[in-house]
């Protein structure tokens, strides 16, 4: 398994490289890998819900964690805690995507995206937010550039992006598809590394198909006298109210909010990674990357 397996507003991080290992996985890194499989996987055929705002159906590629799971997960891969979480994930382990809903009201969506202006207000807010890491005794993260810059599509009211994002121990994507609806935006962040993400991206659009906002819920059905969001669509990149909490120093309450808007999801040991990936792949040799994983 390429294991790919959130700073919690979100960020995996995958090394691109590993190191040359031994044939056999370490005890701690059997013992990592049995934790991840023991999660409380759901697997396909499955309609799960997603933050009882909407629903998927998981296709034969795709497992799903509850918000419990999802909690679990985030844990188990050193990220801050979070609130009402799920996730779909590649049942090979090569990706997974975390989803939450920020009821924040309709957002209009006629706001210019400038994605230099973004990228540098991103990397003034990471400053912050690396401080609220710290306090929780996490390893700073880094935001390095784009992958993928922001982009719009007024037909999907999709939102997408993606965020190369670094530690002391590697780096990997956050790529963001942020859908908006008629009460907030649901946000998936698909965590993968740079070398996977057109194959990444693409098995999770297909497992992502099936989403649906609840009967009412979907942006087409607005209605005069509905909350409309403060927020635009370069708020959903940058942070928006959490942002501005991270610059104001309120911690209080900052975690679940960091998680509406501005994810980043990270792995704070790398080795973690490395014993996942062992288990489902085979090692190249010292600075080569892993193949193509095998199936389960």
């Amino acid at each position: 398994m390429r294991m790919s397996l959130k700073l919690s507003a979100a960020i995996l991080l995958a090394t691109v490289t590993v190191p040359l290992f031994s044939a056999e996985p370490t005890v701690e890194e059997k013992a990592y890998t049995a934790k991840y499989q023991s999660l409380p996987w759901v697997k396909a055929p499955a309609k799960v819900v997603i933050a009882d705002s909407a629903a998927l159906s998981l296709n034969d590629n795709a497992r799903y964690l509850n918000k419990d799971g999802t909690d679990q997960l985030l844990k188990l891969t050193g990220n801050l805690p979070e609130e009402n979480s799920y996730t779909i994930a590649a049942k090979n382990g090569n990706w997974f995507a975390v989803y939450s809903f920020d009821p924040m009201g309709y957002v209009k969506d006629d706001e210019k995206i400038d994605a230099d202006a973004l990228l540098k207000s991103m990397r003034e807010n990471e400053i912050a937010a690396n401080e609220a890491r710290k306090s929780q005794g996490l390893p700073e993260l880094n935001i390095t550039g784009w992958a993928v810059p922001p982009h719009y599509d007024p037909k999907t009211h999709n939102l997408e992006y993606g965020v190369i994002l670094a530690s002391q121990g590697g780096s990997n994507i956050n790529y963001h598809m942020r859908m908006l609806g008629r009460r907030g935006v649901m946000d998936a962040a698909l965590v993968t590394s740079q070398q996977y993400l057109q194959a990444d991206l693409a098995e999770f659009r297909a497992a992502n198909s099936s989403f649906a906002y609840n009967a009412g819920e979907d942006y087409a059905s607005y209605k005069e006298g509905d909350k409309v969001s403060e927020y635009g669509l370069a708020a959903l990149v940058t942070g928006g109210a959490a942002a501005a909490a991270l610059k104001g120093g309120l911690l209080k309450g900052l975690l679940a909010g960091l998680a509406a808007f501005w994810k980043i999801i990270a792995v704070a040991v790398i080795a973690s990674f490395a014993a996942i990936r062992r288990f489902f792949g085979k090692v190249a040799g010292r600075g080569e990357e892993l193949g193509p994983p095998p199936q389960e």
